[in-house]
């Protein structure tokens, strides 16, 4: 089934804008097929380069403007994909919208370090930046029924939305295709690195928190059992966000005495890499953490859905010390919208701290039976 991304639109309306348009996002998401559906869709010159081709190297490296203007002639859109590998390609690209009228320059990259450190300074107010996820609840719905949505839920929650697995109709062979993504690319931009030489210490920290999602961590608690200094396990978290495997969310306080805001709690951002790293792939009514795949699966994708709408908010949770708490809260133009997610329908009341704390916010429960309103 091919599905209509997201970003198309979005990227396809600034082809003519004269930057930088960076897409950033994990591998296999996508990119490359956005890229080509893109050039396919154009009416205009286009040039396609790709990165990780030592001929495109050559071709950029060491040039002059005027060899520039002879490789592109009439060229309005140059498009390279994984452009992180070219050295010095932020400046290349400035030199090019710079001196040549026109054009358009589209970048796709697997990792946010890698872009914001080769593009960002050199393309301060040239460029504009999208991030692409995988496969979202709206990019699915758009090719499925009611009947399917519905029906489909389970698979989502255990294999997640990395276009790819969703080719195969076998559950071993989309549990496979997760076990060779995490083997060979989850962690391939981190263990580039000169530095980061130890791919076991990374995935213990991984494994510790997929049994965590929900919950507080500490990085004192994580460098105590994987047994890193504290800096050590910040750097691998801070690596693990930045190349788009987790996320974190801090604590919502205001100040009041018995609210917790140091804290955080960090999801993954799917949930088939979230069932990789747990090693378990069975079926919902087999598992005791149904509610822990839920709660993932619903944030993840609510981030997607901010992201792809272009909300402007904050993303907390909220939690007291004698243990009153909301699972999100989203702080949107000055007001607060509290969500307590549940995989079963039963009601939950709001916290009597939280009405007495912020009388005027909102608060809802997500559920099976209303988690499609609250991702639209």
């Amino acid at each position: 089934m091919k599905y209509k991304r997201k970003l198309f639109g979005k990227v396809f309306s600034n082809l003519d804008c004269g930057k930088a348009l960076m897409i950033i996002g994990p591998r296999r998401v996508g990119k490359t097929v956005l890229l080509k559906e893109i050039n396919k869709s154009v009416d205009q010159d286009v040039l396609f380069l790709n990165g990780e081709d030592p001929a495109t190297s050559s071709l950029l490296l060491g040039k002059t403007l005027h060899q520039y203007k002879q490789l592109l002639g009439k060229t309005q859109l140059l498009i390279i994909d994984e452009a992180q590998k070219i050295k010095g390609i932020g400046s290349i690209v400035k030199l090019m919208l710079d001196e040549i009228q026109g054009l358009t320059i589209v970048l796709t990259g697997s990792s946010a370090f890698d872009l914001h450190n080769r593009f960002g300074e050199p393309l301060t107010g040239r460029k504009k930046t999208f991030r692409m996820f995988p496969l979202s609840f709206h990019e699915f719905s758009a090719a499925e029924t009611a009947l399917e949505t519905i029906s489909s839920l389970e698979d989502k929650l255990l294999f997640g939305g990395y276009p790819e697995v969703w080719q195969y109709e076998h559950h071993n062979e989309k549990s496979d295709y997760l076990i060779e993504l995490a083997s060979d690319y989850l962690y391939k931009d981190i263990l580039a690195l000169d530095q980061i030489r130890n791919a076991q210490k990374i995935q213990d920290i991984l494994r510790l928190l997929a049994f965590q999602v929900g919950k507080d961590v500490s990085s004192e608690e994580l460098s105590r059992n994987v047994g890193l200094a504290r800096n050590t396990v910040d750097k691998y978290l801070d690596l693990l966000s930045k190349v788009f495997v987790i996320f974190s969310v801090g604590g919502f306080s205001r100040n009041l005495r018995k609210e917790i805001a140091k804290g955080k709690r960090w999801y993954f951002v799917d949930n088939g890499v979230l069932n990789t790293i747990l090693g378990d792939f069975r079926q919902l009514s087999q598992r005791n953490d149904v509610g822990m795949l839920w709660e993932n699966y619903l944030i993840s994708e609510r981030v997607k859905t901010q992201s792809y709408s272009g909300m402007i908010v904050n993303n907390y949770y909220w939690r007291t010390y004698d243990r009153q708490e909301i699972d999100w809260i989203e702080e949107t133009e000055g007001k607060l919208h509290g969500y307590e997610i549940k995989w079963s329908d039963k009601h939950v009341k709001p916290p009597a701290a939280w009405k007495k704390a912020y009388p005027e916010a909102t608060y809802s429960i997500i559920n099976r039976k209303n988690y499609v309103n609250f991702l639209k």
